[in-house]
């Protein structure tokens, strides 16, 4: 086991207990040269960051592009590195169920076989009120994997519930709604939901210091329509509403995230999500676009992303040399 698996255990535990997302990387296997050894272990963070060891830096960039994609998909993921170009001969990562394989040029003649293990959060749904509705909720909840975290009023709640949670569902029946939602809003929950009735619901958005933009992100009346008449058909209901909001929206970045893949704009606008991907002019490795892939040239007006030092500085020694490169 790596000297640094301890404190990267206690770090899974912090991370766990904020409910942050992240991939565990394993090496499984190495063959040599390789810098990295089997039980060797890193953290790769939503930001790219990565925490911990399992290669140099050039397979460390071909993890995190891998480790953000299982991250979205949440699936586990055996990836195997290595300098060899993959089977097809096309230098593109070869996708098998459960594995995949990709060309590595930078890697000294080793090769590497990481395990990827995305842990996202169990959701986290927070509950404001005491009516019949609230504890249908809280009943629920935890069978379809949820934790419920309940509030009695606007007091219970602390900004780091709101801030780790995946939704919240005011059933409180006009006590303490406002200031609840207007922090909902601006902690970026996904998904907010109040029970009310359509007239007084609207009444509540009107009376909020939230412009026409936040207000929407407010379901009101809470749940889909589904003839919902009793409290648990309406704690059915809502919660319907939140699995579809939850999930609908993965679905959506990991579509997002694809096509980004496939055409990534020529100049990032927006480093730092994960969600696009770069070539690097000099090796040919595809490369995350985000802040922790630490080298970047801005010496004109295009951007150009490395995966490592060696590569940047060999690109501000000779660029011409690759100028046909970076044009592709």
């Amino acid at each position: 086991m790596s000297p640094a698996a301890p404190p990267l255990e206690a770090r899974m535990a912090e991370l766990t207990g904020r409910h942050v997302p992240f991939v565990k990387a394993t090496v499984v296997r190495a063959r040599r040269p390789a810098s990295a050894r089997p039980g060797d272990t890193a953290l790769v963070l939503a930001d790219g960051r990565v925490e911990g060891f399992v290669g140099g830096a050039c397979a460390e960039a071909t993890v995190r592009v891998q480790a953000l994609r299982t991250l979205r998909s949440g699936e586990s993921l055996l990836l195997r590195i290595s300098p060899e170009e993959t089977a097809d001969g096309t230098g593109e990562p070869v996708v098998e169920e459960g594995a995949v394989s990709v060309a590595n040029p930078c890697l000294s003649g080793g090769e590497l076989e990481i395990f990827l293990e995305p842990l996202r959060p169990v959701p986290r749904v927070v509950v404001v009120g005491e009516s019949p509705i609230a504890r249908a909720l809280a009943a629920f909840g935890p069978v379809l994997g949820y934790e419920i975290t309940e509030a009695a009023g606007a007091d219970g709640i602390t900004p780091e519930e709101l801030a780790g949670s995946q939704a919240l569902v005011i059933a409180s029946h006009g006590r303490g709604e406002e200031p609840v939602l207007v922090s909902a809003v601006r902690a970026g929950v996904p998904y907010i939901g109040l029970v009310a009735s359509p007239r007084r619901g609207a009444a509540v958005l009107d009376a909020l210091p939230l412009g026409a933009e936040d207000r929407a992100r407010i379901h009101t009346p809470a749940g889909l329509w589904i003839g919902a008449r009793t409290p648990g058909e309406i704690a059915v209901s809502i919660l319907a509403e939140v699995i579809q909001a939850v999930r609908g929206r993965s679905v959506e970045v990991e579509v997002e995230v694809e096509a980004e893949v496939e055409a990534p704009p020529e100049t990032p606008e927006s480093p730092g999500t994960g969600s696009v991907t770069a070539v690097d002019p000099v090796c040919g490795m595809t490369v995350s676009v985000v802040d922790s892939t630490s080298y970047s040239d801005e010496s004109d007006d295009e951007r150009r992303w490395f995966c490592c030092a060696g590569c940047r500085a060999a690109y501000e020694k000779d660029p011409a040399r690759y100028a046909k490169a970076d044009a592709s």
